[in-house]
Formats: structure tokens, C-alpha cells, sequence
């Protein structure tokens, strides 16, 4: 492939730009007629890229692609077993059941991934209220719990996440895992929160216990 060179029409060498860096100094060649073209051909197309991803119009952006890819992951590892129901008899199934202990560590994962900066890695507290002690602030049941990820509690204190899981079957294993918690030891458990309630059952709960107020 040949380049196009200006050449000094007085002596016919290759023409030198009137600076110098250095001792050093550079031929004055024009950019080749092709790259010149490619790089206007990039500018025009990086406007048509921009109006088509960037302007808000839905399923275009890189992000919904990647939450389509998510969801299809999902659908894919969820497919063993569908739908998930948000009862109580499934939430203390997938907590306490040992065959079910593959599933209860994707409710893990997301538990760590979410819910431990406020909460702890062990569930102990901080932030967010201790989950391994028998004291719960907006918890009767344990079904109550994935009410309190999904809508949120305590006047926003506990954001909503209800619309940030990808699957459904997110939502109820990591309630359960939430669940499972309860009766674990953490390393630095933060004090009693609320009212004490009963062991976790698919039947009807008892009502919570008062807190003991101490004796003056």
C-alpha cells in the first residue's frame, strides 16, 4: 500500500514541518485519505449509536441486555424448581431442610451480597436489627419476612426490594436463609430489637411476647 508524500519542490525530498523537538523533526504527510474517512464514518456513527442506546427508549441500553441475559440464567437455574411459593410451609422447608441446602445457599449469596453491610455477614446485627435472636421488630411469621424485603419497614429505614431480584425464587430462598439464621451465634451480636416470637411453623403463630421492662 503506498502513502502520499508532499515533497520540498525545490530539492524533491520529503517535505518537514516547521518545528522541531529535540533535534527531532517530523514529515508534514497528510493522514491517509482512508483513515481520515473511517475516523469521520466513527464520529457519525457514534450519533446514531447515541440516539439509538442513550435517549431512555426501553430494551435498548446494555443494562437491559444484561437483565435479559440475567433473567435467562435464571430461568435456567431455577428450572428444577419453578415457581417458588411465598407460604410458610415452603420458607421452613427450604430453612431447615438439609436436602435443600443447595438452594438455601443462593438465598445466601444474595443475603451477603445485599443484606450484610447492614445486618452482618453472620446475621449478628449492626445497621439493620440482630436476625439469630428470638426478637423481631416487624416479624410474627416467617412468611412476615419476605413481606419486610419486598415492601421495606420501619418508615424506610429497611429499603424495599421488591423489584430488585431478577427471579421471584430470589425472594424466597433468601427469606429463608434469613430464616435459618435465628438461633445461630454471631461473633458480635447487637442487642435485642422488638418483640419475641415463637419458633418458626406453617401454622398460625401465637401472638409476640411483650418485652420485659426491667424492674426500676
Amino acid at each position: 500500500m503506498s502513502y502520499a508524500i508532499d515533497k520540498d519542490l525545490d530539492n524533491n525530498e520529503p517535505k518537514l514541518t516547521d518545528h522541531s523537538y529535540d533535534g527531532i523533526q517530523e514529515y508534514d504527510n497528510p493522514m491517509p485519505g482512508w483513515w481520515v474517512w473511517l475516523f469521520v464514518a466513527t464520529v457519525l456513527y457514534s450519533g446514531v449509536y447515541w440516539l439509538y442506546f442513550e435517549t431512555g427508549v426501553a430494551d435498548r441500553s446494555i443494562f437491559d441486555d444484561y437483565r435479559k441475559h440475567q433473567d435467562q440464567v435464571m430461568q435456567a437455574k431455577f428450572g428444577e424448581l419453578g415457581d417458588l411459593s411465598l407460604d410458610a410451609a415452603t420458607l421452613v422447608r427450604y430453612s431447615s431442610d438439609p436436602k435443600e441446602a443447595k438452594w438455601l445457599a443462593v438465598g445466601q449469596s444474595n443475603y451477603v451480597t445485599n443484606c450484610a453491610s447492614c445486618h452482618g455477614i453472620d446475621g449478628g446485627g449492626g445497621i439493620g436489627p440482630n436476625l439469630t435472636d428470638d426478637h423481631w421488630k416487624s416479624v410474627r411469621r416467617i412468611e412476615d419476612i419476605a413481606s419486610v424485603i419486598k415492601n421495606g419497614a420501619n418508615n424506610g429505614a429497611m429499603p424495599a426490594w421488591g423489584t430488585r431480584f431478577n427471579h421471584p425464587n430470589i425472594l424466597v430462598l433468601t427469606s429463608a436463609y434469613i430464616a435459618s439464621l435465628r438461633g445461630s451465634t454471631p461473633s458480635n451480636p447487637k442487642a435485642p430489637e422488638g418483640n419475641v416470637i415463637g419458633p418458626w411453623t406453617a401454622a398460625e403463630p401465637a401472638a409476640p411476647v411483650a418485652p420485659t421492662q426491667p424492674a426500676n
